[in-house]
């Protein structure tokens, strides 16, 4: 998200500097040119709109994005190339003092857009991002529809475009509420029965790195110990499934790192894992609905690098607003 509204800022950043140059220097004084240039901002300023809010959409989505072009999309962007079209032939008739206003109102808008994105993508690159639940994994603690600020800056600050971090607040620890971008390689890559490549995802950690991991019949072991239940568990009245026929211990580990392991043992992975070992800088993340929640035992471990921040604060519905816990 705010990679796009960093580009939507850049955008508009251009256009107002192209802009102010070609009106300092008369170069848009021939009707014509005055018109192609008021459609060009409707068609960027209504372009980067929806750029940015389609993928709100998306990634607010219960479901998985349709591939190729829908509908909805090609309609937006006709709707838009026509009144771009309608800007160019209705300022194209305007004269020099019905333009001067009009100038002065695309640039204001301009100059708007571009400061309120820049700032904006700085905040949620750095510090807080909007987020909001989509599916029932970590029931009972985030609700289907909880709109909740995700803290960005806890686990330190990411440069932009790298993997280096800085100014680490806390470490992540076990229990910690992770928000993260799906650890998928490509959009070809199939998990949970669909590309998830792109996703936001919030999952609760219970394995740090190098700590064995496995579960059995539903009950979960760290370093060959029972883990204790903390509350906020829950499980469903399910038939357990039983181990099928197990691998050769480092083809398991393999098949678990490299992602593929669900496509071999499907959804017995819920009720017997493992054993597996977590990587070094990396982590075991598991939601609190135990029994409906598609997590690191079917897609892997999560990378440091694609952990965002942790979720911080309830803040809709009223009834739930609260810190995160």
């Amino acid at each position: 998200m705010e990679q796009r509204l960093f580009i939507a800022a850049c955008i508009m950043y251009v256009f107002a500097y192209i802009s102010k140059r070609l009106f300092k220097k008369n170069k848009l004084e021939n009707p014509t040119r005055f018109g192609l240039w008021h459609a060009g901002f409707v068609f960027l300023i209504l372009g980067c709109v929806y750029y940015i809010f389609s993928f709100i959409a998306q990634s607010n989505a219960a479901v998985l994005p349709q591939e190729g072009v829908s509908v909805k999309t090609l309609l937006a962007w006709v709707i838009i190339v026509i009144l771009a079209i309608y800007g160019f032939f209705a300022t194209k008739k305007k004269d020099i003092k019905q333009r001067q206003p009009l100038i002065k109102t695309d640039l204001d808008w301009a100059n708007t857009i571009y400061f309120a994105g820049f700032v904006a993508s700085i905040v949620m690159f750095f510090f807080v991002q909007a987020f909001k639940i989509p599916s029932e994994s970590m029931q009972n603690t985030l609700m289907v529809g909880d709109h909740l600020f995700v803290n960005k800056a806890a686990y330190g600050f990411r440069i932009p475009l790298t993997h280096i971090r800085f100014g680490e607040f806390k470490p992540i620890e076990k229990g910690d509420i992770i928000v993260f971008t799906f650890p998928a390689d490509s959009p070809d890559q199939i998990n949970c029965g669909g590309p998830q490549y792109g996703r936001d995802y919030v999952k609760r950690v219970v394995a740090l790195p190098g700590d064995k991991v496995e579960v059995k019949d539903g009950v979960l072991y760290i370093n060959d110990k029972e883990e204790p239940l903390h509350g906020y568990e829950i499980f469903d009245a399910v038939r357990r499934i039983a181990p099928e026929d197990t691998l050769d211990p480092a083809m398991y580990q393999a098949l678990w790192e490299d992602r593929e392991l669900e496509n071999v043992f499907g959804l017995s992975l819920r009720d017997n894992f493992g054993p597996v070992v977590v990587p070094q800088g990396s982590y075991f993340a598991m939601g609190d609905n135990r029994d409906n929640s598609c997590d690191s035992r079917f897609w892997g471990p999560v990378p440091r690098e694609n952990i965002k921040g942790t979720a911080w604060f309830i803040h809709w519905p009223i009834r739930r607003a609260g810190f995160v816990k």
